[in-house]
């Protein structure tokens, strides 16, 4: 008996010990493995750490380089005259080295604005761990708008306008607009009907607008984005100097062409779709029908349609863009892959003496996402004339800076006159890009004249990618896209 006792008590011992050696070895095995996921943690948490860091690194500098613009808005490598990329030493408060940055930096393509400034931000020590963040600058353009005015205008039946449209005058709106309009004045007297003053936008689609100081009426059949009223002012004064240093630099790196000889009327250019185009004098006008007179008091009126031309070559589009007329000069055609300023001016500026630019057959882009681009740049007046197409496109922003963009008045029949006839009637003309204008817009008349559908689509590659030269809004970059590359 006393042996089957001595013999349990072993065996328990025996299983007590077995017992005792799983579970403590599951004890290391648990106690190991916690260890190491306490480990995997704190390098996790670490890294999040240092992740943290160099992200905040990079996006430091991408805050140097917009400092560096603000003061040097035309160097793109760093001050320091060679290609990058660029690398800095970062420093916390108290001037301990915690990291680097380093800067790539794309400077603007010719004609836009938009400069690309990649930040690849490093801890110190670190040698495996970076973070890459791409911002993009850009100056806005005057061609922010489909349309701008300086001036009171009225936009009658007829008129479709995709983009944003501003008048520092008075703005009488009976077509539809797709985006805001906006006026600096509060109220005027609209000079084309007589009565008491209308909203600084208004319509007078039935139901006509009531006038102030009644509320204004939410007219969303006519203003499909609204409209606004008054707003700041559009500064048109600083742009006629940027005709002047258009001249200087097609002189230096463009091309120039300067007065024609008395008796001829200016050029005539032709954009072709191998980066050239084709030039010529023009020799003479369309001579105007027998009562197609001037009757409006419209300055420099005629029939602004050629007649005989000279050809003088052909020639191709400058790197930097620019071309340049001390005279005026008609312009149609088709680009590819161009970027293209037109400037038409006479110097020293004066008023009797402008000159203008005229568009009467197509001109075209081949490329819509942003790779072509047209700008037209007149002293004077841009204008269709009076021999021109009936179905009129133009692709480009377009900008009178001391007259206006639009048609003459050329005078219906009227008994057994024929007058301006068959040409006071057009069918349908399409600008795509913008337009600007100091004094009052208009292809159409009140009376039916010019052209009865008027089709005005916004190009938005403008705005931070404008044509040459092309007159910004502001000296000061934007931040237009901002991305977490790494």
């Amino acid at each position: 008996m006393h042996s089957n006792i001595k013999l349990r008590i072993k065996n328990q011992e025996g299983q007590l010990s077995l017992a005792v050696l799983l579970f403590g070895s599951l004890a290391i095995i648990i106690l190991a493995g916690l260890i190491i996921w306490v480990d995997t943690q704190l390098k996790s948490a670490h890294r999040n750490i240092y992740r943290d860091s160099a992200f905040r690194i990079a996006e430091s500098g991408i805050e140097y380089y917009r400092w560096h613009l603000a003061h040097a808005p035309l160097d793109f490598q760093d001050g320091t005259g060679q290609p990058g990329p660029y690398n800095h030493n970062f420093y916390d408060k108290l001037g301990n080295l915690i990291g680097q940055f380093k800067l790539e930096i794309t400077p603007p393509p010719i004609g836009s604005t938009v400069v690309t400034i990649k930040s690849t931000g490093t801890v110190e020590g670190i040698s495996d761990l970076e973070k890459t963040i791409e911002v993009k600058f850009a100056k806005p353009s005057f061609a922010k708008y489909a349309v701008v005015l300086n001036d009171n205008v009225r936009f009658g039946p007829g008129t479709e306008v995709f983009g944003q449209i501003h008048s520092n005058g008075g703005i009488r709106f009976d077509g539809l607009a797709h985006n805001i309009v906006t006026s600096a004045i509060d109220e005027y007297n609209d000079p084309d009907h007589s009565g008491g003053v209308e909203f600084g936008v208004h319509t007078h689609v039935i139901p006509i607008d009531p006038q102030p100081p009644a509320e204004v009426p939410d007219r969303s059949d006519v203003f499909m984005a609204g409209r606004q009223f008054p707003v700041p002012a559009v500064d048109f004064t600083g742009i006629s100097n940027n005709l002047a240093d258009i001249k200087i630099a097609a002189q230096t790196s463009g091309r120039y062409f300067g007065p024609t000889e008395k008796g001829e009327y200016g050029y005539n250019l032709i954009f072709k779709t191998n980066d050239t185009f084709d030039l010529y004098k023009v020799k003479s006008l369309v001579n105007k029908p027998s009562g197609c007179i001037e009757v409006l008091g419209q300055n420099d009126w005629g029939t602004w349609s050629v007649n005989t031309k000279q050809f003088l070559g052909n020639y191709t589009i400058p790197t930097n863009g620019l071309i340049f007329f001390e005279d005026n000069v008609w312009v149609s055609g088709q680009i590819n892959i161009a970027r293209v300023v037109i400037g038409a001016g006479i110097f020293p500026e004066n008023s009797s003496k402008y000159a203008h630019i005229i568009i009467n057959n197509d001109l075209l882009y081949t490329n819509y996402d942003g790779q072509d681009s047209i700008g037209l740049l007149a002293q004077g007046d841009i204008s269709v004339g009076m021999v021109s197409e009936d179905d009129l496109r133009i692709d480009a922003a377009i900008f009178a800076q001391n007259r206006r963009v639009g048609r003459f008045y050329y005078r219906p029949p009227s008994g057994n006159q024929n007058r301006c006839s068959p040409y006071h009637i057009r069918q349908i003309i399409t600008i795509y890009g913008m337009i600007g204008s100091n004094d009052r817009y208009g292809f159409a008349y009140s009376d039916g004249t010019g052209y009865q559908t008027r089709n005005l689509i916004y190009d938005p590659n403008l705005l931070y990618n404008p044509p040459p030269s092309f007159p910004l809004t502001s000296d000061q970059y934007e931040e237009i896209s901002w991305s977490e590359v790494k």
